[in-house]
């Protein structure tokens, strides 16, 4: 069990990456190289001494081994506590709020926060996922590349998230939403606690 810190919740974030990466047989450099990240950035991560990794580094990586996000983040804080931490890109930062499992899907709640004048592509995750966007305040375009959506505050949407696809704040303001992801659970490698 972690102490809640930053550096704590980087070294379960290397924890997890190492143990995906080894039980599906892949090098280091080979991630490095699927997933376009350094080698020296990924060993950096393994090991803990790199900090919290960007958001885009992470679904990299979790798109190139085939995971949600979740499988990378150490697990959620209980129902009604602060997330854990807010991994951040350029465009967007998450905070992973709680995951469910059922029978058929496992789901992901996450917050999210879209500043104005970046755009985040995130790539293709497992076959079958669909997000869920409800924005709160300001206005998002969201969805795969040829095909994006418009939504304004009070607005919901979602896509097919099998494919590439880009988060970006339309103006000014930024945006701030609830992003659910839902994973079909024949899609999902298992991944082992230990």
């Amino acid at each position: 069990m972690g102490d809640g810190t930053a550096a704590d919740f980087a070294t379960q974030i290397g924890e997890r990456i190492r143990r995906l990466r080894r039980e599906r047989g892949v090098s280091l450099s080979a991630l490095a190289a699927g997933a376009g990240v350094g080698k020296a950035t990924l060993s950096g991560l393994e090991d803990g001494s790199r900090g919290n990794p960007t958001i885009e580094t992470l679904y990299a990586i979790a798109g190139h081994l085939g995971v949600p996000i979740k499988a990378l983040l150490p697990d959620p804080a209980r129902p009604g506590d602060a997330p854990l931490e807010t991994i951040h890109g350029t465009a967007v930062s998450a905070s992973l709020l709680e995951t469910f499992s059922d029978a058929d899907v496992e789901t992901e709640l996450f917050r999210l926060h879209i500043r104005p004048g970046h755009k985040q592509l995130s790539p293709a995750h497992p076959p079958g996922t669909v997000e869920y966007l409800t924005v709160f305040t300001g206005t998002a375009r969201v969805g795969p590349p040829d095909a994006l959506f418009i939504v304004p505050p009070g607005g919901h949407v979602s896509w097919a998230a099998d494919i590439p696809h880009t988060y970006s704040a339309i103006g000014t303001d930024d945006v701030y939403a609830s992003l659910l992801i839902r994973t079909p659970r024949t899609h999902i490698p298992r991944v082992s606690e230990a």
